[in-house]
C-alpha cells in the first residue's frame, strides 16, 4: 500500500490544490495534467479510493451496475478492465481505484495520510493558503474540494458509548484486517443501506445478532451475479452510445424507462409491471412508471407492493410489521439493493428491536440499554451514516479574505451556485457539492461532468487572463430558490432523510442535492458556460487590480 514518503513539510506555490484523492480527484488530477496546470492532491488515506478505501464493511458493494459504475474518458481503460460481478463489491472497486492510479502514474502527485485543516483565500494575491496536519503551507491559484458526499461518518453521542468493554465498529471506517464475528454477539445499530448489506453476511457468521432500528427502509433485491461475458461484451461493444445515453438520464444510470403511469393501467397489469421489475432487481424498480416520485397516490401503488413483498419474505408478522415502511414515500430515501435482508430475519440467531418503540438509553460495559431492556453484546457495529454532501467540507476551516467561514455561511442550510461554488468564496470549486444531482446519480456521471466543466472553465479563464472566477450572489440566491422549487415538486421532501439533513441532530431541513435530473443539470452547466459563465464574476488579473 502507499504511503506518504518521509521528508520535511511543503511549501511553495501550485496551481491546483485537490483535496481528496477518490474517483473525483484522481480524475481531476489526470484532466489537469494534460492541462498543463501543477497540482498537488491531499488525501488522508494511505491510498486512493475515497468511500471505498474507508468503507470495507462486510457485504460492502455498490448499488450501480459495474458496466455503469466506471469511468469513461479513456477507450482504453473501458476495454481492459474486466468486472468480476454484476454489482460490484468494495474489494474489487479498490482494486480498480488502485489500477487507474497506477495506469495513469497518479500516486507521484498525492500526499497520502495528511489532512487539509484550513483553506484561507487571500484576495490581494489572488491565491489559497492550504495548510495540512502534517505542517504542509502551500499557496495555489485554486482550491478544489474532492472530498466526497459520504466521507463523514457519524457515530451517536449514546451515553455510555465509550464505557463499552468489547470492539465497537462504523461501517464507514472499518479495519483494514478482516474481522471475525464467529461465535460472537453482535450488535447492529442502524438499518439504512450500509446495514442492510453488513447484516446477511455478519448473521451468517455471529452467534447471535441484535438489530436496533430506527427507521424501516424499502430495499429491493440486486440479484447479484457473476458477470456474464456476453454483458459485458454488449457493454463494450456499444460504450460510447450507452454512456451518451446515460448523460441525458435523470439519475445517469441506463435502463428501461416506462412513460406510464401507474394509475392509467389496471390492477393485473400494474402488477405484472412490478413483479416484472421485482424479478430484475436493483434501483430500476422505481422506473416502474413515470410518476412514483411525483404523485403520492401512484407512488403507494409502488409502495404496497414492495410491503406485500416483505410480508412474504419474513416469516414472523411482528418481525415482518416492523420491518415494513410507512411513514414516508418509497424512493424519497434512496432505495436499497440487497442480498437476502429481509430473509436474514428468518434466521433464529437474528432478533430486531424497534428503539421507535423502545428507544435506546444508554450503552453499558456489555451492551446496549433500551427502555425496556438490556442487550448482551461482544462487539458493536455503528452503521448510523454520515453527515453528508456538508461534513467533510465543514470540518475543513474554509475562510474567504473577510474572515468568513464557509461553515458559518451554510449554517442555515448549504448555498452554492450550480453545486459547482459558494458565492464570497472566488476560486473555490466543489466536485458534486449540494445543489447538484450528486447523491441522486450514477456519481461517476456526475464526477466526471463536474471535473470536465472545471477543467474547461480554468481553461478558458487562463485563455482570458482572468486571475480567476467568482459565483455572484444573485446567481447563488437564484440557483438555491431553483433547487428548493423542484424539490418541492416531487415526493422527496416527505422524508426526513439524510437528503434533508434529518440524521444529524441540529443540522439545517433542507433538500440539499438538485432534483431536476443529470441530463437536464447538464445542459444547464453547458449553457452558463457557453453564455461566458452566466452567473459568475471573472477576477482581474492581479497585477491590473493593485494599480
Amino acid at each position: 500500500m502507499t504511503v506518504r514518503e518521509s521528508g520535511p513539510p511543503l511549501t511553495g506555490e501550485v496551481d491546483v490544490v485537490i483535496v481528496g484523492a477518490g474517483f473525483s480527484g484522481m480524475y481531476l488530477l489526470y484532466r489537469l495534467r494534460a492541462l498543463g496546470l501543477r497540482t498537488i492532491v491531499f488525501e488522508a488515506a494511505s491510498d486512493v479510493g475515497g468511500t471505498w478505501y474507508w468503507n470495507r464493511y462486510p457485504g460492502a458493494r455498490c448499488d450501480v451496475e459495474s458496466m455503469q459504475y466506471s469511468y469513461s474518458f479513456s477507450p482504453e481503460l473501458q476495454q481492459e478492465w474486466h468486472w468480476q460481478e454484476i454489482y460490484a463489491p468494495q474489494p474489487e472497486i479498490l482494486r480498480y481505484a488502485q489500477h487507474v492510479a497506477e495506469r495513469f502514474d497518479l500516486r507521484r502527485d498525492i500526499r497520502f495520510e495528511t489532512r487539509v485543516e484550513r483553506a484561507q483565500f487571500e484576495r490581494a494575491r489572488c491565491r489559497w493558503e492550504i495548510t495540512t496536519d502534517r505542517g504542509d503551507r502551500v499557496m495555489a491559484r485554486y482550491c478544489v474540494m474532492a472530498t466526497g458526499c459520504l466521507s463523514a461518518a457519524r457515530v451517536p453521542n449514546f451515553p455510555g458509548r465509550e464505557r463499552f468493554r468489547g470492539p465497537t465498529y462504523h461501517t464507514g471506517h472499518w479495519p483494514h484486517e478482516e474481522v471475525d464475528f464467529s461465535g460472537q454477539r453482535v450488535g447492529v445499530l442502524g438499518t439504512g443501506s450500509s446495514a442492510i448489506q453488513a447484516i446477511p453476511v455478519i448473521a451468517a457468521a455471529a452467534a447471535a445478532v441484535t438489530v436496533f432500528q430506527r427507521t424501516p427502509n424499502y430495499s429491493i433485491p440486486a440479484h447479484n451475479r457473476p458477470m456474464p461475458a456476453e454483458y459485458e461484451a454488449m457493454w463494450k461493444a456499444r460504450y460510447p452510445e450507452l454512456r451518451a445515453r446515460a448523460w441525458e438520464t435523470r439519475n445517469g444510470i441506463v435502463y428501461d424507462l416506462n412513460n406510464q403511469s401507474a394509475l392509467e393501467v389496471d390492477d393485473e397489469t400494474r402488477r405484472k409491471i412490478y413483479e416484472e421489475r421485482w424479478a430484475a432487481g436493483g434501483i430500476p424498480f422505481m422506473a416502474a412508471f413515470n410518476d412514483l416520485i411525483v404523485s403520492q397516490e401512484a407512488n403507494e401503488t409502488a409502495a404496497a407492493f414492495v410491503r406485500e413483498k416483505i410480508r412474504a419474505i419474513v416469516h414472523d408478522p411482528e418481525t415482518a410489521a416492523k420491518l415494513t415502511p410507512t411513514s414516508y414515500p418509497i424512493g424519497t430515501k434512496r432505495i436499497c439493493v440487497d442480498s437476502d435482508y429481509f430473509a436474514t430475519f428468518n434466521r433464529p440467531n437474528v432478533t430486531l428491536v424497534d428503539i421507535r418503540e423502545a428507544p435506546i438509553t444508554a450503552i453499558t460495559e456489555t451492551g446496549v440499554e433500551t427502555k425496556d431492556a438490556h442487550y448482551a453484546c461482544d462487539a458493536l457495529v455503528f452503521a448510523t451514516g454520515f453527515d453528508a454532501m456538508t461534513g467533510a467540507l465543514n470540518a475543513i476551516a474554509i475562510e474567504n479574505d473577510k474572515g468568513e467561514s464557509l461553515r458559518e455561511k451554510w449554517a442555515a442550510g448549504p448555498r452554492t451556485y450550480l453545486g459547482l461554488m459558494a458565492a464570497g468564496f472566488p476560486n473555490l470549486f466543489m466536485i458534486t457539492g449540494p445543489g447538484s444531482p450528486s447523491v441522486l446519480s450514477n456519481m461517476m456521471v456526475s464526477i466526471e461532468q463536474h471535473v470536465d466543466w472545471i477543467v474547461r472553465c480554468l481553461a478558458d479563464l487562463r485563455a482570458q487572463g482572468a486571475a480567476g472566477i467568482e459565483a455572484s450572489a444573485e446567481a447563488e440566491d437564484s440557483w438555491v430558490a431553483h433547487v428548493n422549487e423542484v424539490a418541492h415538486k416531487t415526493l422527496y421532501p416527505a422524508a426526513n432523510s439524510w437528503y434533508m439533513g434529518a440524521n444529524i441532530p441540529g443540522k439545517p431541513r433542507v433538500f440539499m442535492p438538485y432534483i431536476g435530473g443529470v441530463g437536464v443539470y447538464r445542459e444547464i452547466c453547458e449553457k452558463v458556460a457557453a453564455n461566458g459563465y452566466e452567473g459568475f464574476h471573472m477576477l482581474a488579473p492581479v497585477a491590473a487590480a493593485a494599480e
